[in-house]
């Protein structure tokens, strides 16, 4: 199967009943002027969808414009078939900004209370995103009290009152200590059992961590589209930094490179293991990133 996809051309993603979002020769942007130029993709395969790119390539323009917030100067967007400005739709779909455009003057569960009005969510729901997110402690504690971890933790709640079929989270993780991160993504691996979520982030490892496929926009095009384990290098190396090199003889088999040590590892999915193993040997790690990592060259 390829996806592969130029821009103006119909992506190759698979077909089926599921839910659906198509992307068809859309420029979008703000007071007549474009940010995105002719931009088509369609995808009905329930996974996650790292959208990447440089500051600036149009990343959040996409999402407003597949939210239907932003009206397209040409083109379209249809979820489900239907163009995504009906209220129908719309109700196919949550949307989480990177801004939490939560108001100070609520507390925690007042503002649950009120999204969930607006989601037609019940009580029993609110309670739940609670526990969910783990925050009942701050739920009588005014917006303005929280960090801005917090907040960002509150913000996400929302996307979880009610179930939706496609999910677009712009930089759901940023702000958020590496433990919530984990879980949140967690969560959304979850919902991509048989949901479609695009997710935008600026941690290379996390998008190799969690992504299926990678949209890729520089310049307010598409640049590429395709699956995350076709852009491999032929090595996965990675490279931690640390705190405490505890027992030195621990890192015996790493390379030092800078303040890096490096070790090369059959792939992603071996990173966890290793930092369990380093952690179980009192090496406290500041920092584990890829080297070289491939989806690096579309920041450039």
């Amino acid at each position: 199967m390829s996806i592969a996809a130029l821009p103006s051309d119909r992506s190759g993603a698979p077909t089926g009943g599921g839910p659906r979002i198509s992307c068809r020769g859309v420029s979008s942007g703000y007071l007549g002027a474009p940010v995105l130029h002719d931009i088509s993709f369609e995808i009905d395969e329930p996974a996650v969808y790292v959208v990447l790119g440089p500051n600036g390539a149009g990343k959040t323009t996409l999402f407003r414009t597949l939210a239907g917030i932003l009206r397209p100067l040409e083109g379209e967007v249809l979820v489900d078939g239907e163009p995504v400005d009906l209220q129908g739709a719309r109700d196919h779909l949550h949307y989480l900004s990177h801004m939490d455009g939560i108001p100070d003057g609520l507390n925690v569960r007042e503002a649950l209370r009120f999204y969930g009005r607006v989601e037609r969510a019940e009580a029993p729901d609110v309670d739940r995103v609670l526990r969910l997110l783990d925050i009942e402690s701050m739920a009588d504690r005014y917006l303005s009290q929280l960090s801005a971890g917090q907040r960002k933790r509150v913000s996400i709640a929302r996307v979880f009152l009610r179930e939706r079929e496609i999910y677009l989270l712009d930089e759901p993780t940023a702000n958020l200590d590496p433990k919530l991160s984990r879980e949140i993504r967690e969560l959304i691996l979850e919902l991509s059992r048989d949901k479609i979520v695009l997710y935008s982030s600026h941690n290379l490892f996390e998008a190799r961590e969690i992504g299926r496929y990678v949209i890729a926009i520089k310049g307010g095009r598409l640049a590429l589209f395709d699956r995350i384990e076709n852009l491999r290098g032929e090595h996965f190396v990675i490279g931690v930094r640390v705190l405490d090199a505890g027992t030195p003889s621990a890192l015996a088999d790493f390379t030092r490179q800078g303040d890096y040590y490096l070790k090369e590892l059959p792939g992603p999915e071996s990173v966890p293991a290793l930092l369990h193993e380093l952690d179980t040997q009192g090496i406290r790690v500041r920092e584990a990133r890829e080297m070289n990592n491939p989806l690096e060259d579309l920041f450039a």
